[in-house]
């Protein structure tokens, strides 16, 4: 199965895809959308918009998972990224891919073993966990991330469903 992680951001979405086969996880690509801040926000948005659909198009994933957003003590910029949050949520939903949520801490507690872990030991252990992955920026590093948590919960809920079928 293919997963593509997403952590969204206005400034910067990152993303990451992976292979996985239960618990076990093989990097296939990641990168980042920038937008431009001198661009208005509708055309920020749409540029975020065509970028993911031509990252979903390129990579084919089966599944998507998305990092839900913190509140931030900024009004003004907690409604610019539930916005672009929004936009990350709707370009998978617009290709038929089923979309999870994850929050940072759930993510952090799948990949590092805690959930208040620095952002530095989420990247050492992306790195760890896939191997030649080389993400250059923690947006792509955080987007690995979810798409390792969301596997390790596919591979919980498949074998606990075959569990409960015998």
């Amino acid at each position: 199965m293919r997963v593509i992680g997403l952590d969204p951001g206005l400034g910067t979405t990152g993303w990451g895809v992976i292979a996985a086969e239960g618990n076990r996880v093989s990097h296939l690509g990641s990168g980042f959308v920038e937008t431009d801040s001198d661009l208005p926000l509708a055309e920020r948005l749409a540029v975020l918009h065509e970028a993911l659909a031509a990252i979903l198009a390129a990579w084919r994933p089966d599944e998507a998972a998305v990092e839900e957003t913190f509140v931030n003590r900024n009004p003004l910029s907690t409604l610019k990224l539930g916005q672009a949050r929004g936009v990350v949520l709707l370009a998978p939903a617009r290709f038929g891919i089923p979309v999870a949520e994850y929050q940072a801490t759930a993510v952090k507690r799948a990949v590092v073993g805690r959930g208040h872990a620095a952002k530095r030991q989420v990247q050492a252990m992306v790195r760890m966990l896939l191997p030649g992955a080389a993400p250059g920026r923690a947006d792509a590093a955080d987007a690995l991330a979810v798409a390792i948590c969301h596997a390790h919960h596919r591979a919980t809920e498949v074998r606990c469903a075959a569990a409960l079928a015998r």
